[in-house]
Order: structure tokens, then sequence, then C-alpha cells
């Protein structure tokens, strides 16, 4: 089950959302960035399709400051929902980052073609993902 996101005050919380099918990468991302940075608050959902729901749901002033895509997700994958995102105006401001088990440089070339900052495969080891994870708070910081 996704956390939940509410924003009711005027100033939005800072939040990253995620796609993430895997429970236990959910887990790790969520202590990893839980121990960098307690200000935010990490939106998970777990396909293509949760991720597009979610951020219809949203006002314009409760954007995410980053998403962050798995490539390989149920329905729609990474490259499916950069694609959507890049033809939707209010989406275009957002950075996005995909992260993927694949070295894949077809895939890489493909997801930076559809508007990725990066392609950052995911990291064996919590040192990696640490400095995976401070990275991609920077990027919410700009």
């Amino acid at each position: 089950m996704p956390q939940k996101v509410i924003i009711d005050q005027d100033t939005p919380a800072k939040f990253i959302l995620l796609g993430e099918d895997d429970t236990d990468d959910q887990e790790m991302l969520k202590e990893v960035f839980i121990s960098i940075d307690k200000s935010f608050i990490l939106f998970f959902v777990n396909n293509g399709g949760e991720i597009l729901s979610a951020l219809e749901k949203l006002r314009d002033d409760q954007m995410p400051c980053l998403i962050v895509l798995d490539y390989n997700m149920p329905g729609l994958n990474g490259a499916d929902i950069l694609r959507e995102l890049k033809t939707n105006e209010r989406y275009k401001h957002i950075p996005r980052v995909v992260w993927s088990t694949s070295p894949s440089e077809k895939f890489k070339q493909i997801c930076i073609e559809l508007g990725a900052l990066d392609y950052v495969i995911k990291p064996n080891n919590v040192q990696d993902l640490e400095k995976i994870a401070r990275y991609m708070l920077s990027l919410c910081l700009v």
C-alpha cells in the first residue's frame, strides 16, 4: 500500500514521488532518505498508472520536487511514464530520474531522450544507495 500524501497547509511539504514496485527497495529507500533528511516525504506507488493518477490529484502548487521511476514496473514502465509526463505542460518542470537494475545503454538513452535527468543503476550496498539518495535530494533543492 502506498504512503498517503496529504497537503493541507499553504506551504506544500517537500515530497518525492517514487514509482517502485519492489517492497524491499521501497523500504531501503525510505530508511536511507529518513537517515539523510526527515523533512522529505516519500510517496511510493507500485506502478506507472498510479504515478499518473497521483499527479492528477494534486494541485499545481503541490507537485513533487522529484519523480523517481523504476524502469521495470508493471503496466507502464519508466519510459512510458516519461513519455506521458513529457507531453503534459503541468509536469515538465518536475525533475525526473529513472533507476533500474538494468545497465542497458539503450534504456538509458531512451529515458534521457524522453526527459529524464539521469538513469541510475540500483546499487548493491547501502553506501552507494546513500550516495544516490543524496544526489536525488540535491535535485529537489535546485
